[in-house]
């Protein structure tokens, strides 16, 4: 299975902090999936630090691309495909990381490892 990573996931994984759930970790953790980190994780994670409401990740989002190959995650860039998908997508929720990461978990048809219950809304198949 391909399934892509939200970006308090890939920082929970990345730090082995506890609030990972288990169906998560299991997921994460088996060899025969394919894991794969958004560029959106790494621009919402640079952009939060820089803000100073995330600092605690500080380490994780400067290593970012080191943390994805020590891992063997898939690196996922943002296509056109995946912004306009991101753009049309209903309701009033306006993150635009969780709308990208929904339009890229849809169009590349993956689950979305979150604990986060936004992305239902959006339709997005989710693991947690």
């Amino acid at each position: 299975m391909k399934l892509v990573l939200d970006s308090h996931v890939f920082f929970w994984w990345s730090v082995n902090h506890p609030n990972l759930s288990r169906a998560a970790r299991t997921v994460i953790e088996d060899p025969d999936n394919e894991v794969y980190a958004s560029a959106v994780v790494a621009w919402e994670m640079a952009t939060k630090v820089r803000l100073g409401k995330w600092n605690e990740a500080r380490p994780v989002a400067v290593s970012f691309d080191d943390v994805v190959i020590r891992n063997g995650f898939v690196p996922l860039s943002i296509s056109p495909v995946h912004a306009r998908v991101a753009g049309f997508l209903p309701g009033r929720h306006g993150d635009p990381f969780d709308r990208m990461l929904a339009a890229q978990a849809q169009v590349e048809q993956m689950p979305l490892v979150t604990a986060d219950p936004a992305f239902k809304a959006f339709g997005t198949t989710v693991i947690w």
